[in-house]
């Protein structure tokens, strides 16, 4: 099932991580071990930001994920399933 996780990590944590260099190491350990095909950064609502996209085989990778997450920089996270083009196409036939 390809996922889209959605994360705001909390400017106080999110500065706090960032000059202990966390922060980075968080992201990047989150972003390998899911093999995201695709990973953007922004600022949403004033805070630091990110969506991955990935294939995740069990309802269980998306709890081991979610915590990383919560533990290193308190982030709110939302995990949502999608669906690229051709798969909407095919669902229609």
């Amino acid at each position: 099932m390809r996922v889209m996780l959605k994360f705001k990590i909390p400017v106080d944590r999110g500065n706090e991580t960032a000059e202990d260099g966390s922060l980075g190491r968080a992201i990047d350990d989150v972003t390998a071990r899911v093999g995201a095909e695709a990973a953007y950064f922004f600022v949403e609502d004033g805070m630091r930001a990110g969506i991955l996209i990935f294939e995740a085989a069990h309802g269980q990778d998306i709890m081991h994920i979610n915590e990383t997450l919560f533990q290193a920089v308190d982030a709110e996270i939302d995990v949502t399933p999608v669906l690229t083009l051709d798969e909407l196409h095919k669902g229609f036939d």
